[in-house]
């Protein structure tokens, strides 16, 4: 694919990882996770991480034929097991203070053959035995990033009609625009980028809402926002004292929800792909902060197996705003990959909620940011809830009303 994929874009990809979205410290090791395809990638952060000084540098495969695998050989016990001495590695590593950088791209829809309450199984028992890992990312004690790669599985599903040669740059196309790095100086990019975010972001904490009310086709839900909440979008610091930049693209702005004060109904825009299942035309009704009505016209199964995980899974995490007008969104590509759709419109997300999002949120215990309403489970899953076609006010703690967005802009 080396003949495929530009390799001046493909560089500065794994600059922008190493530079903006990890800006790996001297001496700091690396912890990165990938598709088997996207070992050219790979090899080229590991060769900007060793430049930039850091320390050592461990990468962890996963391959699709391996995992289908499993699916078609295994025995049905096994599922219900994950490797959590390698998770429990992971979370050695992070507390020492390693970085971590995981690579995107793996075939969307690898598993829609598969037995849905395997692949359930499968992932409650992933999420438990990765949990004190994820810990430390969710609550940014470390600095962490997402990038991706175009894996040729992942191009076929998103250009079905193309050869996998064409397909394949196409990919690569979409994802170095929406990462910034089709340009001259990738890293000056993202400055003025994240500058905008911050622009936003803080004038939303200048606001400080008590909710957010959404209303469009399908959708009339008021989010209630969690009690000492602050907004963030863009680069942020770590508690270890490092600004990342989690998400490569990144589009939004977010915060956390009251995991108790949500009511209403509301429809989703965008088809979510969640572990080999296609799930579209989500509608959900919230009592309370909790999902008590789902349906969906594909993939409705699973969408209800994935609101059993735990307490937190129907209760949401995040509300993110992104404007209709975004490069992702006006790409006109629906990516089946949830860091780029996401991307493409305003979305909340079902589980776990981010520590970062409270006021002094690095000095709260779990207990307290529960207390203010943040939600805890094994799930973080965003789903797309915007368009241009929706409508979002700020309301603040008398009732009074501010325009927040119309018709998907910014107001």
């Amino acid at each position: 694919m080396s003949d495929i994929i530009d390799q001046g874009k493909l560089e500065k990809l794994a600059e922008v990882a190493v530079k903006v979205g990890l800006d790996l410290q001297k001496g700091q090791d690396l912890v990165i996770t990938a598709p088997l395809a996207a070992v050219p990638l790979v090899r080229l952060i590991t060769k900007h991480a060793y430049r930039a000084g850091g320390g050592l540098v461990t990468a962890f495969y996963n391959d699709e034929v391996a995992t289908l695998a499993r699916y078609e050989n295994a025995a049905d016990d096994t599922f219900d097991r994950a490797a959590s001495w390698l998770y429990e590695g992971m979370a050695k590593a992070y507390a020492s203070g390693a970085a971590r950088l995981a690579i995107s791209g793996d075939n969307p829809m690898l598993l829609a053959a598969q037995d849905p309450a395997k692949v359930a199984r499968a992932n409650r028992a992933m999420s438990t035995a990765y949990k004190p890992a994820l810990e430390k990312i969710s609550n940014f004690d470390i600095n962490w990033n997402i990038v991706s790669y175009p894996n040729p599985s992942w191009a076929k599903q998103m250009f079905p009609d193309d050869s996998e040669e064409v397909a394949v740059r196409k990919l690569a196309d979409a994802i170095f625009a929406a990462s910034r790095v089709d340009v001259a100086d990738p890293v000056a990019a993202w400055k003025e980028h994240n500058a905008a975010l911050h622009r936003r972001s803080s004038w939303l904490n200048e606001m400080n809402f008590a909710a957010l009310h959404f209303s469009g086709p399908g959708t009339d839900l008021t989010v209630g926002l969690a009690d000492g909440h602050e907004w963030h979008g863009g680069a942020s610091v770590a508690k270890n004292g490092v600004t990342c930049n989690p998400n490569i693209p990144t589009e939004e702005v977010f915060t956390t929800p009251h995991a108790h004060r949500v009511e209403g109904v509301v429809s989703s825009t965008k088809p979510l792909s969640h572990q080999g299942t296609l799930i579209d035309n989500i509608q959900v009704r919230f009592e309370a902060g909790r999902i008590v009505e789902a349906k969906a016209s594909k993939g409705e199964a699973v969408l209800k197996k994935v609101l059993e995980t735990d307490e937190g899974a129907s209760r949401l995490g995040e509300v993110a705003l992104v404007p209709h007008s975004s490069p992702i969104s006006a790409s006109g590509l629906l990516f089946y990959n949830t860091l780029f759709d996401e991307n493409a419109a305003c979305h909340i997300a079902l589980g776990q909620c981010y520590s970062k999002c409270f006021v002094d949120g690095a000095s709260l215990s779990p207990e307290q940011i529960a207390a203010q309403g943040g939600n805890s489970s094994l799930i973080h899953i965003d789903w797309m809830i915007g368009s241009g076609e929706v409508d979002i006010d700020g309301i603040h703690q008398d009732g009074r009303r501010v325009a927040v967005m119309r018709k998907g802009e910014w107001a």
